[in-house]
């Protein structure tokens, strides 16, 4: 059995695959628009694993990248299939990190994407990848089940240090904000009233 070949989308040929994969496998229907969305604007962040000698594709991502408000340069992943036969044998993984290099090549901060609440094996996978678990969005989806949001901080590439030099900081507008901030700690005093809440 040889190893899987992983494509980047070509063209509108290969949408009926997609479309066939992602809604054989996943819960949320999409209609043919939503698919060209992505695909037409962002053909560079959409993956395709096939088989050896198969011209039928068994795992797809489709993503995104833009500006998030105008503060964060973020990817988003819309779609994540493998077919059942054909997991756990790293295609997932292989889709989301390749989908991953080619948004850091254009500066991506932070990747993001929804997942159901009580999909273990998606919460696996994206963790085991570095993503955390952002927030619960209840009764996200239109089957009713809440989501949770995950998100990949994406650290900026490393620079040696003639590009430490030449770079200007940038005006504060434009820097992500913290995700979590630290608080210190107030002093205690044991003669203060004790709250009753």
């Amino acid at each position: 059995m040889g190893s899987i070949v992983y494509r980047q989308y070509s063209g509108e040929s290969e949408l009926p695959h997609i479309m066939a994969l992602v809604q054989h496998e996943l819960s949320e229907p999409y209609v043919i628009y939503t698919y060209r969305y992505f695909l037409q604007q962002w053909p560079h962040l959409a993956f395709l694993a096939y088989p050896p000698q198969s011209s039928e594709p068994v795992g797809v991502i489709v993503s995104k990248q833009s500006m998030h408000r105008d503060v964060a340069n973020r990817g988003y992943i819309a779609m994540l299939s493998v077919h059942k036969n054909w997991r756990k044998r790293g295609i997932a993984s292989t889709l989301v990190r390749r989908t991953v290099e080619v948004m850091k090549k254009h500066g991506v901060e932070e990747v993001v994407l929804e997942t159901e609440y009580d999909n273990s094996a998606a919460l696996s996978l994206y963790e085991s990848l570095g993503f955390m678990r952002e927030k619960r969005l209840y009764r996200f989806y239109l089957n009713g089940k809440d989501a949770f949001r995950l998100v990949l901080v994406v650290p900026p590439p490393e620079l040696d240090d003639e590009d430490k030099a030449a770079r200007k900081p940038l005006p504060a507008r434009y820097l992500a904000p913290a995700r979590m901030i630290a608080i210190p700690s107030l002093p205690y005093d044991s003669d203060d009233e004790v709250s009753s809440r």
